[in-house]
């Protein structure tokens, strides 16, 4: 009875584990994760599923919680990946963030949504329009429109039309004749 007793606890012990993710293999239908769970003992081929619509690769070194079914080594599952280093903190409740480790955030908060390319470009692909349904859009930096063959700016091409000229305007007159810019 003791002997069965032991069994069962060793078993129930083995269940759950913490591990740190040493591998990564991104490139099956499903990943696998390869972990240490201690100084002896590393797991591999360990399939870890998400949430649909979601993915994600974890760095290594990040830790993986490992489910075992039945306490056996040979049958777990990654439910879940962390990694204290990048995780976003001080969330407020309700609010949610995704993020990388370059710090790239799409994070939805209390008072609106904050997109912040941690400093690279941010690409829209693949879409025929943008709409910007909104009163007022507000640009800290220059605008360039159809950037493939025009070089000035929106602030440039303001400052061109400002500065132009028309010569031969009468008083009365609809015909101002052609205007001559200063570029």
């Amino acid at each position: 009875m003791l002997d069965a007793l032991n069994a069962l606890s060793r078993r129930i012990r083995l269940f759950v584990s913490r591990a740190v993710i040493s591998f990564v293999d991104d490139t099956r239908t499903v990943q696998y994760l390869q972990a240490k769970i201690n100084a002896l003992e590393t797991v591999g081929d360990i399939p870890r599923y998400v949430e649909y619509g979601l993915s994600s690769n974890p760095p290594l070194g990040s830790e993986a919680l490992i489910v075992f079914g039945n306490g056996e080594r040979t049958n777990g599952i990654v439910i879940a990946t962390s990694n204290a280093k990048f995780r976003v903190t001080a969330l407020k409740s309700g609010e949610v963030v995704v993020h990388d480790n370059t710090g790239q955030k799409v994070y939805l908060s209390q008072d609106g949504m904050v997109l912040d390319g941690g400093g690279k470009q941010v690409t829209i692909r693949n879409t025929p329009v943008v709409l910007a349904d909104t009163p007022i859009l507000r640009c800290t930096g220059d605008i360039i429109d159809n950037y493939g063959t025009n070089t000035r700016t929106v602030a440039g091409m303001r400052a061109v039309a400002n500065a132009h000229v028309h010569g031969g305007v009468q008083s009365g007159s609809s015909n101002t004749g052609i205007p001559t810019t200063l570029e």
